[in-house]
């Protein structure tokens, strides 16, 4: 009986693992995102406003981001803290499923590592 009730414990275990790791496959820690770029009130901080509504806090050590605010953009960047990210875009996407919430616009914070100019302006 304790050996059944031992299985049954590993199995549950692994099969959890298992389904939190297919969970976090879903969403890379690193993402590119296209929208309009904007400089903000913070020394080398900017906003980057995604074409779906999100906006995300974005910097750069490699990237001249300045060179590019009133631009639209695809940024590709690390998403800070990516684990707690995707853990609220989760509860997010849970409680506009069941009608608590209409907006569902993310916001982030990203290190840009790559940058791609797709207009001279923003259409917004």
């Amino acid at each position: 009986m304790r050996k059944l009730l031992l299985c049954l414990v590993l199995l549950f275990m692994a099969s959890a693992w298992t389904l939190a790791n297919a969970d976090s496959k879903d969403k890379d820690a690193t993402r590119t995102i296209t929208g309009c770029l904007e400089k903000t009130g913070s020394a080398n901080e900017f906003r980057l406003i995604g074409n779906d509504g999100g906006t995300w806090e974005v910097r750069s050590d490699t990237v001249a981001l300045a060179d590019h605010v009133g631009h639209t953009v695809s940024a590709t960047g690390v998403v800070t803290n990516s684990t707690a990210h995707n853990m609220k875009e989760d509860a997010k996407d849970m409680s506009d499923d069941i009608g608590v919430k209409k907006n569902n616009a993310e916001h982030g914070h990203m290190k840009i590592t790559d940058l791609q100019m797709v207009s001279h302006s923003c259409s917004q």
